[in-house]
């Protein structure tokens, strides 16, 4: 998409250049060229026609010059726009023309009237000039004309009665003159305000249709603009993507009809036209690619003042809003959870020391037998209450945990985990990360790492190799592996493995998996599941991968890294 349209520049070229002044400015300037030529032409061939009249050649020389004058106006002078600006180059324009037609007019050479020839630098230095400069040039034109007159009264009989008449006609062409100038500067400035009113809206126009583009392209709902005939005019990459074209070459417009998975949504559109009015409905696409897909269409149509109405339709993804409706519920339950988890924790405690001071005085085992279950349930709450308040502990996780060694720390890890558990047959450690340190809190490594050999154990076979525990460097990440092999988990399970309170076993609270992603969220980690093959050289088979990716090496030297090589 188009950047936002740069302001243009307050330079006298950049405000007239394309404006109605410069079209204005050549067609004068082209004006006074035609002008002289025609003089040049007509007193050349008078002066070889008909000598008699006494047209000299220092005349022919004056059009002349007055000719390259307005020539070099032409080619070499800056259309200027109305205004102060023009009175730096009233001399060589209107002011040139002044002085030629003047001198014309003051000789009568072949008793031709150069006056109405003074129109054209009134009219020029009204439309391109200031007010000011309008009325000098008025005033400066009939002050020549008066002098005219005067030159002619030597030349007059002295009971003459052309005298009056003739200064009558000089004063009534001067006051023309001023009024023709007056008027033209009022209709030239007004033409002026109403191009920069237009320019400053269509300006503001095109940025107001930028920053709408730049809107509807960022929009997560997609958005269809269509015609009566079913054709697509305009389509952002939300709804691109939502029809299967994300891959395809943008294209201008296309058919509603070249597919027909799309049936569904071009009978919405003629709905809409017809019945005239928005429509609300939830169609499902077939897609040849990503099969049936639910989604959520709205239409609107758009007014028809400017032409043929178009209906704009709304696009939204059921599967997307049933997720997020997922997300916000979940959301809700876990701030719940948290709330009442923290409510029974004291009770609970209570409960589970009165329950081990009595278990000091049974001696019946039935008694003690009961006790015991007591006991070990009390437990069991108790995890789950940690579990669920570990969920909100894990948002505050800061970034800048002190680096540890990370094949050292899971070697730990390992070793307590196998000692308790009695596994240590069924394990297998393969450090491949020697001096690298993790920026990761020493307990929530320890509490990630038991986790998933937790899940791995109860799933594993029974040979040597069936759990490994692996540690890998890269160009650019390091990944710790917990590979297990375990029966291949189903679609429906792998879809919500780290989902809170989803789990497949009646004795679990379902967060082991979730709190784990969050603990490495937190660290700038990532986790995520893959069934791949694994187990010693001999006996790979395949099995289920936990892995648990830190940050980028490159990243090191800022300090804030995911982890850090160990200098030597």
């Amino acid at each position: 998409m188009a950047p936002l349209t740069e302001a243009p520049r307050d330079g006298a070229e950049e405000r007239a250049r394309g404006s109605a002044f410069d079209r204005l400015w050549r067609g004068f300037m082209t004006a006074r060229t035609t002008i002289a030529l025609v003089l040049t032409v007509l007193l050349g061939a008078l002066h070889t026609l008909a000598p008699a009249l006494g047209v000299t050649r220092w005349l022919i020389g004056l059009c002349a010059g007055y000719l390259l004058v307005a020539l070099a106006g032409r080619v070499f002078f800056v259309p200027a726009p109305p205004g102060r600006t023009f009175d730096r180059q009233w001399l060589p324009t209107a002011g040139a023309d002044l002085l030629a037609i003047s001198t014309l007019q003051f000789l009568q050479v072949a008793s031709i009237n150069y006056s109405p020839l003074f129109a054209l630098p009134v009219l020029m230095s009204a439309v391109l000039g200031s007010s000011v400069a309008a009325l000098a040039t008025a005033a400066g034109v009939a002050l020549l004309l008066l002098v005219d007159v005067w030159i002619q009264i030597p030349h007059l009989a002295p009971e003459s009665t052309e005298l009056p008449s003739r200064f009558l006609q000089a004063g009534l062409t001067g006051v023309g003159y001023f009024a023709l100038a007056f008027l033209v500067n009022q209709l030239a400035a007004r033409l002026a305000r109403e191009e920069q009113a237009a320019l400053r809206g269509r300006r503001a126009a095109r940025t107001h249709a930028q920053v709408n583009e730049l809107v509807i392209e960022a929009l997560s709902e997609g958005v269809l603009v269509v015609d009566a005939s079913g054709r697509v005019h305009a389509a952002n990459p939300a709804a691109r993507m939502l029809l299967g074209l994300a891959d395809v070459a943008s294209q201008s417009s296309f058919a509603l009809a070249a597919q027909a998975g799309w049936e569904p949504l071009r009978e919405l559109a003629r709905q809409t036209f017809e019945l005239r009015g928005p429509q609300l409905r939830e169609l499902a696409l077939d897609e040849p690619a990503a099969g049936r897909r639910r989604m959520h269409v709205r239409t609107r149509l758009t007014e028809e003042s400017y032409g043929e109405g178009l209906c704009v339709m709304f696009l939204h993804d059921l599967r997307e809003m049933e997720a997020r409706l997922r997300t916000e519920k979940l959301a809700a339950m876990g701030r719940m959870s948290a709330a009442v988890a923290h409510e029974i924790r004291n009770p609970l405690a209570a409960i589970a020391q009165a329950n081990a001071l009595l278990e000091e005085d049974l001696r019946e085992p039935g008694l003690r037998q009961l006790s015991a279950l007591v006991r070990k349930n009390a437990q069991r709450l108790a995890q789950i209450v940690e579990e669920i308040l570990d969920v909100s502990r894990a948002r505050a996780a800061a970034g800048g945990s002190p680096p540890l060694a990370l094949d050292a720390s899971v070697a730990a890890a390992c070793k307590d985990w196998a000692a308790q558990t009695g596994s240590g047959p069924r394990l297998q450690l393969s450090l491949g990360a020697p001096g690298v340190r993790v920026r990761f809190e020493p307990d929530h490594l320890r509490r990630v790492l038991v986790n998933l050999l937790d899940n791995a154990l109860r799933y594993c076979g029974e040979r040597p190799d069936s759990i490994r525990v692996l540690t890998r460097e890269s160009a650019d990440q390091v990944n710790l592996h917990v590979w297990s092999d375990g029966e291949p988990m189903e679609a429906s399970v792998q879809r919500h493995l780290f989902e809170p309170f989803f789990t497949s076993e009646s004795r679990s609270s379902g967060l082991g998996l979730f709190i784990c992603r969050e603990l490495c969220e937190r660290h700038g980690a990532t986790m995520a599941y893959q069934r791949r093959i694994g187990g010693t050289v001999g006996t790979q088979r395949e099995g289920n991968d936990f892995v648990v990716t830190f940050g980028p090496l490159n990243a090191r030297a800022t300090g804030n890294t995911t982890f850090d090589k160990i200098n030597a």
